[in-house]
């Protein structure tokens, strides 16, 4: 795999019975197994290749407030607080730390909307600083070059995309959980109507409650249960750049190109919002429900291949349980890069940064963003299957607000004060259109 990620040790006998079931081992699968056994319970989490493989070792490793959609923001801010516990719970280093994130712009409409969004902030308690010309200018001073205005937000941080989920993944085996790679689910069975086992390629597991963790291979198993889940995956593609610049930020972002300090010393880089859409049958089969999204952020997609079709990810396929599945078939999703993404935004990050022509591309890679058609996740319980939660459709904000969101799974299956409002994540909400709600960032 081109995407740096450490490895974890899977536990070799799978259980005959848990009393959750997590299903998926990304950041979020992993977070919401890790506060299940922290409250005591039994819990096995079954991935199908390796923990962390997917988008949670291909992401920027952003943990942030500043600029979060209302809905997510009080799940980013309990997040922060809890990459930075785990820690001291755990033991285990996921390279959480608060570094600060640096936004520039020479953009009037930007910088307006960015302070718009300040004000909104200390609504809630979160702080932000505008930065004058001169202030965004001292701080950008890596760029050699002026700047109209600015954002740093000190409270916000970044993770090792390489190293958190199987740190969390540790922790989950020293809390006497379970953790099964390259073990497939690939289903579920009933009883009375409620959940009562899932079933994986290794055997059956006697469960009551599962958790839906999937990521951009979530709708497709929700297909095989009756369950209606819309959603649509991009393409993105990033970079690595190889230790030896000096004096950057930790964390910029401009309108051309971001940059992230990783934890061996080197960089990522990466444009945001651009991506490659890749027709499958889903997102044919979900179209209508993705054109408010579409209208919002066409400016950012470019039409992408037949990597879709080929990955399998959302197919509108049945499978039967006895058999082998497309998961099985795909254990990890790693998508063709997209080439011309990659030397732009190399061309654009040497251009802005001139200490970054020190370095040299260690590595590129491609991952699959899942989305929902308003750019919020799907939390919550399926009141068609009891037992059933779903936890995906993070559209690229998976990994910062992990911990909140699997805390809150923690929550809902154990009948816990919330640790913030469950409503607006939940499910049901995609009955209906998402015109208007389209998270602004």
């Amino acid at each position: 795999m081109p995407a740096p990620l450490k490895l974890v040790d899977t536990t070799p006998e799978l259980p005959d019975a848990a009393d959750a079931v997590v299903i998926g081992g990304g950041i979020v699968g992993v977070f919401a197994a890790y506060y299940l056994a922290r409250r005591g319970l039994k819990v096995a989490l079954v991935e199908k290749g390796r923990i962390g493989a997917e988008q949670s070792s291909r992401n920027w490793g952003w943990c942030r407030q500043q600029n979060r959609d209302a809905r997510e923001l009080p799940m980013a801010t309990k997040s922060l607080d809890l990459w930075e516990r785990f820690a001291a719970e755990s033991g285990e280093d996921t390279g959480f730390r608060r570094c600060g994130l640096l936004y520039l712009s020479d953009s009037e409409e930007e910088l307006a909307g960015w302070a718009r969004w300040r004000d909104f902030a200390r609504t809630v308690g979160v702080t932000t600083h505008m930065l004058d010309s001169a202030q965004a200018t001292e701080r950008g001073r890596a760029t050699g070059k002026p700047w109209r205005g600015g954002v740093f937000s000190p409270t916000d941080g970044t993770a090792d995309p390489a190293s958190a989920a199987p740190a969390v993944a540790r922790a989950i085996l020293k809390l006497g959980g379970t953790v099964h790679q390259s073990c497939a689910a690939r289903g579920i069975e009933t009883e009375g109507g409620s959940l009562s086992g899932v079933v994986t390629e290794h055997g059956t597991i006697r469960t009551k409650t599962a958790i839906l963790a999937g990521g951009a291979w979530a709708s497709s198993f929700c297909r095989q249960l009756g369950i209606r889940f819309p959603q649509a995956a991009i393409r993105s593609s990033i970079l690595a750049v190889s230790p030896g610049a000096i004096g950057l930020p930790d964390a910029l972002h401009t309108a051309a190109v971001s940059v992230t300090r990783r934890a061996d010393g080197g960089y990522t880089l990466a444009i945001s919002g651009r991506g490659r859409v890749d027709p499958t049958p889903q997102q044919l089969r979900f179209s209508p429900q993705f054109l408010p999204m579409f209208v919002k952020r066409w400016r950012s997609l470019a039409p992408g291949g037949l990597e879709g079709f080929r990955s399998g990810h959302e197919t509108l396929a049945r499978w039967r349980l006895d058999e082998p599945t497309p998961m099985e078939r795909m254990r990890i999703l790693d998508p063709a890069v997209d080439k011309a993404t990659i030397h732009l935004t190399h061309s654009r990050a040497l251009d802005l940064l001139p200490a970054l022509k020190d370095t040299s591309i260690a590595a590129a890679w491609a991952g699959y963003i899942d989305s929902t058609p308003d750019g919020v996740p799907g939390i919550g319980e399926i009141a068609a299957i009891p037992g059933f939660i779903l936890a995906a459709g993070f559209s690229g904000h998976g990994f910062g607000i992990g911990p909140g969101a699997g805390h809150l799974i923690a929550d809902i299956v154990t009948g816990s004060e919330p640790i913030v409002d469950p409503r607006p994540y939940h499910p049901d909400r995609f009955r209906k259109s998402a015109w208007g709600k389209v998270a602004d960032f």
